[in-house]
């Protein structure tokens, strides 16, 4: 985060601190030290307890800039993603702590370790609320594993916006994954769900035996179609501060995809053999 941050106030450095510098679940005081070295940052109580050390430097530094950018160098620091490869839950249980507080001073730190700006919380039950509640929603809606596996990341920091383009460029990688066509958008879903003059499709949802049964072929990869238009296109070529999503525009949308996801486990890749439908 190369912009000024404003100084933290005391109190949640002092949170920060509590959560980094925890006696038992924290960082060591060898890894403080390390940490505020390789940030500049001075260390004069290295002889206290870990908390009020990491508190105090963080303060004194920060008092010297007039800014919080080096408490940011340090948590960005400490939770680089690399440092956790072989505990990943720790990772995920300290970015959740460190989330409640940051979001009181309008940061949030997202799941590859960087920093960024988020609308500033005002009680304890806003911050709350915003940690993993898309996440939560969607796990209580029981949605689809496809859809929590292209935009976890983006449910556990309620980003509406990278939620909504990941998952919906998740399900153009499926289709390629079950068909192994490399097109996208429209173009794929046409070669892959299309009936074409064969009558028979790269992927069926059922047996095309009915006009029925056609119309549905057709109204699911219509609407597969109208999801790219109307989340991917726009999220690909279109800056968040122009294009906001809601979150229940982003709840519909997650619920949209999870109903393709499911049709798409009953279809069928098929082979044109005699003009029925058969497995690959």
């Amino acid at each position: 985060m190369g912009a000024r941050v404003e100084v933290f106030p005391e109190e949640h450095l002092k949170a920060v601190a509590d959560i980094l510098g925890d006696t038992y679940g924290g960082l060591t005081g060898s890894e403080i030290g390390r940490l505020l070295a390789h940030c500049g940052i001075d260390d004069p109580y290295a002889d206290l307890t870990k908390r009020f050390r990491l508190c105090e430097a963080l303060k004194a530094r920060q008092a010297r800039d007039r800014a919080g950018n080096a408490a940011v160098a340090f948590i960005t620091r400490a939770m680089a993603p690399v440092r956790y490869v072989h505990q990943p839950d720790l990772f995920e249980e300290r970015r959740s702590s460190l989330n409640a507080v940051l979001s009181f001073v309008g940061l949030v730190l997202t799941a590859d370790g960087k920093m960024r700006r988020r609308t500033q919380a005002k009680t304890l039950s806003e911050a709350a609320a915003r940690t993993r509640r898309m996440r939560d929603e969607m796990l209580r809606r029981n949605v689809h594993r496809d859809v929590l596996r292209f935009c976890q990341a983006e449910l556990l920091e309620n980003d509406c916006f990278d939620a909504v383009f990941e998952a919906t460029k998740g399900l153009a990688e499926r289709v390629r994954e079950m068909t192994g066509l490399t097109e996208d958008g429209a173009v794929l879903v046409d070669l892959a769900f299309g009936i074409g003059r064969s009558g028979v499709p790269v992927v069926a949802f059922n047996s095309l035996r009915t006009l029925s049964e056609q119309s549905e072929q057709s109204g699911l990869a219509n609407l597969m179609k109208g999801v790219f238009g109307t989340f991917r296109n726009p999220a690909a070529h279109t800056p968040k501060v122009k294009w906001p999503v809601s979150e229940p525009d982003a709840l519909d949308l997650l619920a949209t995809l999870d109903l393709i996801h499911r049709r798409l486990d009953a279809a069928v890749v098929t082979s044109s053999v005699g003009g029925q439908l058969a497995h690959v």
